[in-house]
């Protein structure tokens, strides 16, 4: 793949420092990392960014994540190992993301205020706007990620 900017941030610099700034109020939001982190790790696996994968797995491995729990990620709706609070995020994540197909049902409003106060509730929203604009940027310009080790042939 080639990039089609090779640094697309770089170019907008007043635009990059609005979005780190919203990334740092996010993270200093109060809301759980980790939760957060899988929360960007879904909205980049629905969006098919290399890049942000690389990234969020990566951060997830950093902080102890179980990799089997990155693994089903996907599966999350069918799998045990996320709590209720979790679910209730990656569900309204997977609505945002997917406004035009969803219009954010009521079911995934309705687990998410059940789980999160109304200030958490515009936290999360935040960030998963936020990682849908990462997301838009990395592969509208098509950002390759961090080099990886392959296999050796058998």
């Amino acid at each position: 793949m080639t990039a089609r900017i090779a640094n697309p941030a770089a170019l907008v610099p007043d635009l990059l420092k609005a979005m780190l700034g919203l990334e740092s109020a996010i993270r200093t939001s109060g809301l759980d990392h980790g939760l957060l982190e899988l929360v960007k790790m879904r909205v980049s696996q629905i969006n098919r960014c290399a890049f942000c994968l690389h990234l969020h797995a990566t951060e997830l491995q950093k902080a102890g994540e179980n990799a089997m729990r990155i693994h089903l990620l996907p599966a999350w709706r069918e799998s045990a190992a996320f709590t209720p609070r979790e679910k209730a995020a990656l569900g309204w994540a997977e609505a945002l993301t997917l406004l035009a197909d969803t219009q954010a049902p009521d079911a995934d409003y309705d687990a998410l205020r059940e789980q999160f106060t109304d200030t958490e509730q515009v936290q999360l929203t935040m960030a998963i706007g936020a990682i849908n604009v990462w997301n838009r940027l990395q592969v509208g310009f098509r950002a390759g990620h961090p080099p990886v080790s392959l296999p050796h042939a058998a």
